[in-house]
């Protein structure tokens, strides 16, 4: 065999490898990619022989909850829920009805339901109370530069969107559940978001309840 050969079968055969592990990567990848279906089966259904109950019955059909004090899920950032399902496992947040409920469901479950969920379309909402509108506004969008608190729209994008695997959804949401979850981190009784916690601590009453106001009509 010709020596100056070598290096060239050497460089291809490298290639092939390169190739080849690329190939797998992306078997394993489809492998373990959500299916929405399976998810929308245990969100729709349960599982009674685990005692998980179906989702829909706090949660509403397709996410929609119409219970103020249920969080809407339709159109939640597919990574957002998955953390959220995996932290009620935790102490990050202990809850009474959520907690049994994801300590029983599998990460391949978890990651089914998120996945059908994020693949919704939420029904909008709207703010009830126009006196303290603007003050939810001014808050979401500017934030209070006295008290230290940064604007909302600076993680959770202006219309309220959000960004993917890293800050909620929040446009459209219940403003009840919203104020709720505000007290919780300001509390301590919600521990999985050191930065909502710090700005939390900051805001009044008042203020909790303006902002959660503006959010619900954000679209």
């Amino acid at each position: 065999m010709n020596r100056a050969f070598l290096p060239f079968l050497k460089s291809l055969f490298v290639a092939m490898l390169a190739v080849s592990s690329i190939a797998i990567a992306a078997e394993e990848k489809e492998a373990a990619k959500a299916d929405p279906a399976k998810g929308e089966a245990i969100y729709t259904n349960g599982d009674a022989a685990r005692n998980i109950p179906a989702c829909v019955s706090c949660h509403g059909a397709a996410g929609n909850s119409t219970i103020v004090q249920n969080p809407k899920l339709a159109s939640q950032h597919e990574s957002y829920i998955y953390k959220q399902l995996v932290n009620f496992k935790g102490p990050e947040r202990n809850n009474a009805i959520m907690s049994p409920i994801a300590k029983a469901l599998t990460d391949d479950e978890m990651k089914n339901i998120a996945a059908y969920l994020n693949a919704q379309t939420e029904k909008p909402g709207a703010a009830r109370n126009k006196d303290t509108v603007d003050i939810g506004k001014k808050i979401y969008r500017g934030g209070i530069a006295e008290k230290s608190v940064p604007a909302c729209a600076g993680c959770h994008s202006p219309n309220g969107a959000g960004i993917p695997a890293q800050f909620a959804r929040l446009a459209g949401q219940h403003q009840d559940y919203t104020a709720a979850q505000l007290i919780n981190f300001r509390s301590g009784a919600r521990k999985n978001s050191t930065p909502m916690t710090a700005i939390a601590k900051r805001l009044s009453d008042d203020e909790i309840q303006a902002v959660a106001d503006y959010v619900a009509g954000l679209k």
